[in-house]
Parts: structure tokens; C-alpha cells; sequence
């Protein structure tokens, strides 16, 4: 027989905040919104949060563990370019699904967010961690040059956060479609770029 699990106040007090920062972004998160989505006063909240950011970080953590199991969960390709690009079209499908989420997971200042390169070199970011999972691979299949792994990660990385900023922002002016082939493109170069 299944169990159901229980949903706990802090459960719901971090999914209220969750919804409120992928509808209206990290401006639109309070701990007096929060609250009142839940049902509960604004100091209820301070026995499971010390403040209100973190309660973000609870929710950017969250985030990033479910995008993981989300990537993990669908067969990936074994020749490690090919997991890249299917990599990469996760990452802009996200990116694009969820811009307030993903601008606050990925571009926005946090205290505590991972820093590179000591939290990436740890293997402390989960989606770095993919990324420098698949570029290794690559130099073992002989289809990438032998170079430092965590240096080409975060190439790619920062290619791919910039290119979405600049289409967050207004400043790549196209449908959704050609900005996807777009980044396809010129993710195909940055692949390239590690061959041997």
C-alpha cells in the first residue's frame, strides 16, 4: 500500500514562495505574500525561515534538485556531444518556460549562491556538475581535447546564461523559435570548439 507524505507548513510556505517568485520574480516574493498564500501570519514563517532570503535560497536549492531529476530522468545519449545538445535544449526549454525562475537561479546576485571556482571544482552546483560530466566524457571518448574540464564548463555555461539575459531582456529580437535555433547554432560552435 502506498503512504502519502505529509505536507508540512514549511512545505507549503516554500511552495507559496516558489509560486510567488516564478509568477512575479524575486521582487514579488515577501514574507507578508508568502504568508497570506499559506493562511498563516507573516511571523509564523520566522520559525522555519530565518529570513527572507532563506526562504529564496530553500527555493532556488529545490529548484535546481528538480531540474536535475528532471535531466537525469530522460535517456541521455552515451557519445557525449550529443548529451550536450540534448542538454543544452533542456536548459533553454527551462530557461524559456520559466524566465523569473531561472533568472533568479541563474544570473541573479545571491549570497549564497555557488561561487566557481571552488563550489564548482567540488562538485557543489548540480547542473555545473552535468555539464562537466559530459565535457569529461568527451575528452575519454576521445571526441574533446584533453583540457581542464571545470574551464570549459563554465564557457559553455556563460555562453548560455549571456544568450539568455540578452533574450530575457529584450535585446535578441525574434520569436521563440528562432531563438531556440539560435541557440542551437551557435551551441554547436561552443561544441565544436572542444573537439580535438
Amino acid at each position: 500500500m502506498a503512504t502519502m507524505t505529509e505536507v508540512t507548513t514549511k512545505d507549503r510556505i516554500t511552495a507559496a514562495a516558489s509560486y510567488l517568485l516564478t509568477e512575479k520574480g524575486a521582487d514579488g516574493v515577501s514574507m507578508r505574500k508568502v504568508a497570506a498564500a499559506v493562511g498563516i501570519t507573516p511571523m509564523a514563517i520566522y520559525q522555519y525561515f530565518p529570513d527572507r532570503d532563506a526562504l529564496l535560497h530553500e527555493v532556488a536549492d529545490a529548484a535546481f534538485s528538480e531540474l536535475v531529476r528532471r535531466w537525469e530522468a530522460e535517456p541521455r545519449s552515451a557519445a557525449a556531444d550529443q548529451r550536450l545538445r540534448e542538454m543544452l535544449v533542456d536548459h533553454v526549454d527551462f530557461a524559456l518556460a520559466q524566465p523569473r525562475l531561472y533568472d533568479y537561479m541563474f544570473t541573479q546576485r545571491r549570497d549564497q549562491a555557488r561561487q566557481f571556482p571552488e563550489d564548482f571544482r567540488a562538485r557543489r552546483s548540480p547542473t555545473f556538475t552535468l555539464l562537466a560530466d559530459a565535457i569529461a566524457d568527451g575528452i575519454t571518448q576521445k571526441l574533446f581535447r584533453d583540457d581542464d574540464i571545470w574551464e570549459s564548463s563554465l564557457m559553455i555555461a556563460a555562453f548560455l546564461h549571456g544568450l539568455i539575459q540578452l533574450y530575457h531582456g529584450d535585446r535578441i529580437g525574434m520569436p521563440e523559435a528562432d531563438f531556440r535555433a539560435l541557440c542551437l547554432s551557435l551551441g554547436e560552435r561552443m561544441i565544436d570548439g572542444l573537439r580535438t
